[in-house]
């Protein structure tokens, strides 16, 4: 049945997760930028079972990071069970989100050559960019994946239209 949309046309939702565990190392992550959430991860699906970030490989060591698949109830999140959170919804056109999925894709096939970008964390505080193209931290991953679907206009950060908590 056409319901007189076009099939590029049709709204579909995106959401972002904003988290904060409350460790050590998101604690001085926050002390920097007085945000209430100190992690972002993109998200396929409004029961949480597609969530992907940059972050912790192994839940007990922050170092160890890189691309990951969240799992929100048995990885990292279970060892954190006083975890904040909230989470955005963003409507894209189904062509956007057909192209975000596209971009975590390419993150998923190269995994093994992504590394958590810990240097360009030390660039936020310096408010110069800093760290190479196959390091990422959270939050610039979830840009990288709306910039590339264009659900989202850049600028010095990404603003997601229509994007409210869910």
């Amino acid at each position: 049945m056409n319901d007189g949309k076009r099939k590029d046309d049709r709204e579909k939702s995106i959401y972002i997760l904003l988290t904060d565990t409350g460790t050590l190392f998101t604690s001085m992550i926050k002390r920097f930028t007085a945000a209430p959430y100190n992690h972002a991860s993109l998200v396929f699906g409004a029961d949480l079972s597609e969530v992907y970030s940059f972050g912790r490989k192994k839940p007990t060591n922050p170092f160890a990071g890189g691309f990951v698949e969240e799992d929100v109830y048995s990885g990292t999140y279970s060892h954190f069970p006083n975890t904040q959170c909230a989470l955005l919804r963003l409507r894209v056109t189904q062509r956007q989100y057909e192209e975000a999925r596209r971009v975590v894709g390419r993150f998923k096939l190269q995994r093994d050559e992504y590394r958590y970008n810990l240097v360009g964390l030390l660039g936020v505080l310096l408010d110069r960019e800093m760290g190479s193209d196959k390091a990422y931290f959270c939050s610039q991953f979830v840009a990288e994946a709306l910039r590339g679907s264009g659900a989202a206009t850049v600028g010095s950060s990404v603003v997601a239209r229509d994007a409210r908590p869910f």
